[in-house]
């Protein structure tokens, strides 16, 4: 399924002759710096319901209300307060519970980001890591702290300032480091030895195997030999090395991403069960239907008419 796009979101979320609320994109966009946008929830009044799926831009929202999120294949997460990060590279979709929900959301492209010169990568930082998930409930405390940054956005979007946009990119930068403040404190980094830039290769290798925009072609990489053939080390070592860093091996590794980007197929997309068996490297539809009953305890046919029913 492609990702929605920056258009396809304005045009769902414009002001209609019935209603002045709505979200429009900013005039004065088109200079070069990416695409970047803040407005409060309100203004989403009249939109249609999301659709469960990947989004072309990045999303941070702060929802005071109670609300409900679906992220990735994951289980929704209800309650107040809540403060969610979304990529381009997982699907996600946030219903609002109340008719008038409260608080601020800020969109933007990777274009956006570029001219900064942080240092940082957003996807190296630990809330965007593979398994992350970045969908909290918030005190009133952080919560306020929030808000006051999506207001400072707010503010400085409209204004004539000449360097606004190096301002707004600051604004986000203070945002994503707030939230990733919120985490609980990760233990001290150890001295990078062999192990682990091999364990970093295969994760990095991993991922880039993902998401899955179409059923063809299959998988380039499928099984441990496969990533130690990639890697230039034997397969006993590369599971050795997992096992040492990550406490699983190459398989239960593989297996537990194949799970999690299945889930997300069954959920997102109308491909047949055969289409995504053959999209994730399977030899067989019997063959991937096993698999997944194995991890899951049900079938694939079973897991998509059950997400259809929540839905």
């Amino acid at each position: 399924m492609i990702p929605t796009s920056l258009a396809a979101f304005y045009a769902a979320c414009a002001p209609t002759p019935e209603s002045a609320v709505g979200v429009l994109p900013p005039p004065d966009m088109a200079h070069g710096v990416g695409h970047f946008n803040v407005f409060p929830l309100a203004d989403l009044r009249g939109a249609p319901p999301m659709a469960f799926n990947r989004r072309a831009y990045h999303k941070i929202t702060l929802c005071r209300g109670h609300s409900q999120v679906e992220y990735a294949d994951r289980g929704p997460h209800s309650g107040r307060n809540t403060l969610f990060l979304v990529t381009p590279r997982v699907p996600y979709r946030w219903l609002p519970l109340t008719e008038t929900p409260e608080g601020y959301c800020c969109l933007f492209d990777d274009a956006f980001l570029l001219p900064a010169r942080s240092g940082v990568v957003l996807a190296e930082l630990p809330i965007f890591q593979p398994g992350a998930y970045p969908v909290w409930e918030v005190s009133e405390a952080d919560c306020a702290a929030v808000e006051a940054i999506f207001q400072k956005m707010a503010y400085e979007l409209t204004s004539r300032y000449a360097y606004k946009y190096d301002l707004l990119r600051t604004y986000v930068w203070e945002l994503i480091h707030l939230v990733q403040k919120l985490q609980p404190a990760a233990p001290p980094l150890a001295t990078h030895n062999a192990a682990d830039r091999v364990a970093t290769q295969f994760t990095d290798l991993l991922e880039r195997q993902f998401p899955r925009h179409s059923p063809q072609p299959p998988l380039g990489l499928r099984t441990a030999v496969d990533y130690a053939n990639q890697l230039a080390v034997h397969v006993n070592h590369l599971n050795r090395v997992l096992k040492e860093t990550t406490g699983h091996t190459t398989t239960a590794l593989l297996s537990r991403r194949l799970t999690q980007e299945a889930k997300i197929l069954l959920k997102q997309t109308n491909w047949s069960i055969s289409e995504i068996a053959d999209s994730l490297g399977f030899t067989d539809v019997a063959h991937f239907c096993t698999f997944f009953k194995r991890h899951t305890a049900q079938t694939p046919g079973a897991f998509r008419r059950q997400t259809i029913f929540e839905i």
